[in-house]
C-alpha cells in the first residue's frame, strides 16, 4: 500500500479547547488525538507534525512546565512529532513585550517539500489559514503530483491558500463532531 497522509498542523492552538489553562490539557490531547483520526479517515496516516515554540520559562516557571507536559502527552499519540521552533521575545510599543513563533513556516514548508522529493506520502494535509504555504504547495502538486488539502478555521482562512490545493476542510465542523461541549 502507497504512504497516504501525511497531516502538518501549524495552528494547533485553534484546536486546544483547554481555555489557556496549561494545567488542565488532557482533554485538549484527546481532541488532537481525535481530530488526527477525523482527518485521516480511512487513508493510512504516516505522519502528523505539529509546529510549536517551547513557552518563556522566565516569564512564567509554572506555565512553561505545565507546556513542556502537555507537550509530552502529545508526544504519546501514535505517529505525532512536536518539531520545536524558536520563541522571540519583542518589545512593543508601550514597553510591553509579545512573544512570536519563529521558523514554523519554513520547517512546515519544507517538511512538505522534503516529503514529496523523499516519496514519504501521496496527500498531505496542511491544517493553516496561512497563504505563505502557496508556493510550496504548488511544487509539491505540479513537480511531485502529490495531493494536498488545507484543513481550517473559518475565521483565520485564507481563500488564495484553499484555492491552491486540491480539496479543503472546514475544522469548525469537524470540531463539533470531536469535543465534548460539557
Amino acid at each position: 500500500m502507497a504512504k497516504e497522509l501525511e497531516i502538518k498542523y501549524i495552528e494547533l492552538s485553534e484546536i486546544i479547547p483547554y481555555e489557556r489553562n496549561p494545567r488542565k490539557n488532557d482533554k485538549a490531547v484527546d481532541v488532537v488525538a481525535k481530530s488526527i483520526k477525523e482527518l485521516a479517515g480511512d487513508r493510512e496516516l504516516v505522519s502528523t507534525n505539529y509546529y510549536v515554540a517551547p513557552l518563556d520559562i522566565k516569564a512564567d516557571e509554572e506555565k512553561y512546565w505545565a507546556h513542556q507536559r502537555f507537550l509530552n502527552k502529545l508526544r504519546q499519540i501514535p505517529k505525532f512529532e512536536v518539531v520545536l521552533c524558536t520563541l522571540k521575545k519583542l518589545k512593543a510599543d508601550g514597553g510591553k513585550y509579545v512573544y512570536v513563533v519563529k521558523g514554523d513556516d519554513v520547517k512546515m514548508s519544507n517538511a512538505l517539500l522534503m516529503g514529496a522529493v523523499d516519496n514519504l506520502y501521496d496527500t498531505a494535509i496542511v491544517i493553516s489559514g496561512d497563504e505563505d504555504f502557496i508556493d510550496s504547495i504548488n511544487i509539491v502538486r505540479k513537480r511531485y503530483k502529490k495531493k494536498i488539502g488545507n484543513a481550517y478555521f473559518s475565521k483565520s482562512s485564507s481563500s488564495n491558500l484553499r484555492n491552491a490545493c486540491d480539496f479543503t476542510i472546514n475544522l469548525d465542523k469537524i470540531l463539533d463532531k470531536i469535543v465534548d461541549k460539557k
